[in-house]
Formats: C-alpha cells, structure tokens, sequence
C-alpha cells in the first residue's frame, strides 16, 4: 500500500552503501552521524546472511553477489517498504550494513531494531 519506489542509488560504490537521506528512520554502519550509526555486522558468508534474512517475516531478496544482498523488508500493518543492503567487506572484515525507510520520516527505531535482531541471529 506504501511501497515508494526502489531507489536507484543503491548497490556498493568504491567501498560504500549509499548514505543515509537524512532522516531519522536509517540506520547505516558506514554513517559518521552519531543518530545513524550502527556497529557492522560479524563477518559471516553472504549465504549465512540470505538464510537468516529469508528467516524473517515480510523479506523479499532483490539482489545477491559474492560480497552484497539487497533485501526489501515489508512492514505488516501499512505495507511500508524498508531498503536493507548488506556490503562483505573484506578488508575491514566485517559485513557493512544500512536499511532505510522508502516513505515517511520516523520509523520508530525498526531499522536499528532490524539490525540488532540479524545481529543476533548471525
């Protein structure tokens, strides 16, 4: 029902997930803003990573590389799309990761709690 469109500016670019729109429904772990900042995930495979996201209600996996996944997170009450990318960077060993609100303003902390939840999970 309030799907938006699927951003075009997602994917990795020279190291990087797109950065955070500004408003306080993002959650990324390359952001420097103190609202935004997550810690990245454990390094794990992406396979380990899809299994545990497909676990979840609501999750549609959009796009898989060796090193990234996109997943859409659907909301149960309104139909809300959430953006979730995950970035295996090799270097740093870690999984870098940012899942952002498509509409509205406030998520009330749900993509900070989804993270913490496939944290847990991994």
């Amino acid at each position: 029902m309030f799907a938006g469109k699927r951003p075009t500016n997602l994917g990795v670019k020279d190291g990087k997930l797109a950065p955070c729109p500004g408003t306080p429904n993002c959650a990324s772990s390359q952001s420097t803003k103190s609202q935004e900042k997550v810690t990245p995930l454990p390094m794990v495979s992406i396979a380990k990573l899809r299994q545990v996201v497909e676990g979840m209600e609501l999750t549609k996996i959009v796009k898989e590389t060796d090193n990234y996944l996109y997943a859409e997170f659907k909301s149960k009450l309104m139909g809300f799309i959430d953006d979730v990318e995950f970035y295996r960077d090799t270097n740093a060993n870690v999984i870098h990761v940012r899942s952002a609100s498509r509409l509205g303003k406030s998520d009330l902390g749900v993509n900070r709690k989804r993270v913490e939840e496939i944290r847990a999970k991994l």
